[in-house]
């Protein structure tokens, strides 16, 4: 899968990226950008998401059995 650099358009993915960015900052990481306007973990790292210096893979999302594919197999 080919990294993203591009923000989620997903505000849940944005969250999790986000928020998965400034945990990485909080533990010492430093700024991937050389003059961010704040100094919160939880700004820059949204500040690095919205200017694209942050690469991220969202994984796809499994695709589960239709209903009729869950019943045949629960029948037996």
């Amino acid at each position: 899968m080919a990294q993203q650099t591009r923000a989620p358009e997903s505000r849940f993915a944005y969250v999790v990226v986000a928020s998965r960015r400034a945990r990485q900052l909080m533990s010492g990481a430093p700024p991937m950008m050389a003059n961010p306007h704040s100094l919160k973990p939880t700004r820059v790292a949204m500040e690095e998401l919205q200017g694209g210096t942050l690469e991220f893979d969202i994984p796809p999302v499994p695709v589960g059995p239709t209903a009729a594919e869950e019943a045949k197999r629960r029948s037996g």
